[in-house]
């Protein structure tokens, strides 16, 4: 089963900061254990909040925000899916997440739709870009 894990209210060092070689070294890690057991799917750093852009549509117009949401006291800063046997499984690598030690761990079951086509796109690579 896919589980996401929601990293909160972390403040990892920033590149040039004390600490950051050691930090991306034990992410590292992490992800390497998680993939040693075959249950890596994703994982990402989200930027700030203020860099989101909110999209609704009401009666069929789409009204595009800047900012999140909603004014919420936690950051969300990342985000990893995770492939586990159960929920067990789930929780033991959440409180292996080096970021756990610096904020909170927030673990959800993904949920599976009958009939929704969850296929992922592959987009072609733009080598003339510098993509790739």
């Amino acid at each position: 089963m896919k589980y996401l894990l929601l990293i909160y209210n972390c403040e990892p060092p920033e590149p040039g900061d004390p600490g950051f070689a050691e930090a991306v070294a034990r992410v590292n890690a992490f992800a390497d254990e998680c993939r040693a057991r075959g249950a890596l799917v994703a994982a990402d750093k989200v930027a700030a909040e203020h860099t989101a852009t909110t999209v609704s549509v009401r009666e069929g117009r789409t009204i595009v925000t800047d900012g999140p949401f909603v004014e919420t006291h936690e950051h969300l800063g990342g985000f990893y899916v995770l492939d586990c046997a159960d929920l067990d499984e789930a929780l033991e690598l959440a409180a292996l997440c080096p970021f756990a030690e610096l904020g909170t761990i927030e673990v959800r079951p993904l949920v599976v739709v009958p009939g929704v086509d969850h296929r992922v796109a592959v987009r072609p690579v733009d080598r003339a870009a510098g993509a790739g």
